[in-house]
């Protein structure tokens, strides 16, 4: 710090690292972060771990994932709006571990940037905090760093880590998947956070940010508008008939989270030996979105399946005698296909 106490021109900051932007990043996250607080939390912000006291199981069986949200955040950087990309990253991580049947406990988020502005963070934390309290999950701890150099002006990157609990009892077994059982899906809300690279090059993004711009009517919006619409989080529509502490067992053998991967690689991950997923593709609607990427970019279909959710963004697996009870509980959910004995291919969409 200089003489004069005014650490915003010392040294630090001539290197490009401005702690008291730090500082102010932090004031201006506080309120909205600790909304997301209950009683389980036995930390404030600021300490160096966030504390957290698990109750309401018997045999607790932890479950957790890490994920990022890639390069869509290319196009949040290039519209300069970053109040989604948070909601994003939480509700892909809330699926990952609701396929096993867990409950999201707390959450922590990690930013790293080029150069800090406190007003970005706290668009992209309120993004954070808002999709913790749509799933009564702590916010309870979070690292941001400036890093110069590292990032291109203007970038920069994100990745959250979950934590849930399920009963050991009531975790999803999948290898009770067997011929003869149900696929059903749920609607995904556009492109979730997959794909992003292909999507920007067919449409030149890169080259031309203009292209966010551009209006189509099957959109109804803008690209931008249409790529930044925020991944769904499905823990909510899809608990009652998952079952879970103090519920009742579920209904529902097994769950695909579409990501990375598609349709194709995702379901596959669920399937014990012996089976194969059969979907109908005219089954459900595949949002105008994919139609354009397919259309402008030359890309083969079964790509597309591979690259996308093409529409689906959940996939359950039941038993024939329980679609009518998961339907009744989820109106949303469509019979998407069924389970068949293996064939050459673990999913095939015909």
């Amino acid at each position: 710090m200089r003489p004069d106490g005014d650490s915003s021109h010392g040294a630090y900051a001539d290197a490009g690292v401005d702690i008291d932007a730090a500082g102010r990043a932090v004031e201006s996250i506080k309120k909205t972060v600790r909304e997301t607080f209950g009683a389980e939390v036995l930390t404030g912000i600021g300490a160096f771990a966030g504390l957290f006291q698990l109750s309401g199981y018997r045999e607790p069986v932890l479950v957790s994932s890490v994920d990022g949200v890639g390069t869509k955040l290319k196009i949040a950087i290039a519209l300069d709006r970053h109040d989604t990309v948070g909601i994003d990253l939480v509700n892909h991580c809330v699926n990952d571990i609701f396929t096993c049947g867990a409950d999201p406990l707390f959450f922590l988020d990690y930013i790293s940037v080029g150069k800090l502005i406190p007003d970005k963070i706290a668009s992209i934390v309120g993004g954070f905090s808002r999709a913790c309290k749509d799933v009564g999950c702590a916010l309870i701890g979070g690292e941001t760093a400036e890093m110069p150099g590292l990032y291109a002006p203007g970038d920069y990157d994100l990745a959250g880590f979950i934590v849930g609990a399920v009963e050991k009892s009531r975790m999803l077994q999948t290898d009770s998947i067997t011929a003869g059982d149900v696929i059903l899906g749920l609607p995904s809300s556009g492109l979730h956070t997959n794909g992003y690279s292909l999507v920007r090059k067919v449409f030149g993004v890169d080259d031309n940010p203009a292209a966010l711009g551009e209006r189509y009517a099957e959109l109804g919006r803008t690209l931008g508008e249409e790529l930044l619409e925020p991944h769904r989080c499905y823990y909510g529509m899809l608990k009652p008939v998952v079952g879970g502490s103090g519920k009742d067992t579920s209904v529902i053998k097994g769950m695909a989270h579409i990501t990375g991967g598609g349709i194709i690689d995702n379901v596959a991950r669920v399937l014990p030996p012996g089976v194969t997923a059969l979907f109908k593709s005219s089954s459900w609607l595949v949002p105008p979105i994919f139609g354009l990427i397919r259309e402008r970019g030359s890309v083969d279909l079964r790509e597309m399946y591979r690259v996308f959710n093409m529409g689906i963004g959940m996939t359950i697996v039941c038993s024939a005698g329980d679609v009518d009870r998961v339907i009744e509980v989820v109106p949303e959910a469509v019979v998407v296909g069924e389970v068949v004995p293996e064939r050459d291919e673990r999913v095939v969409v015909d």
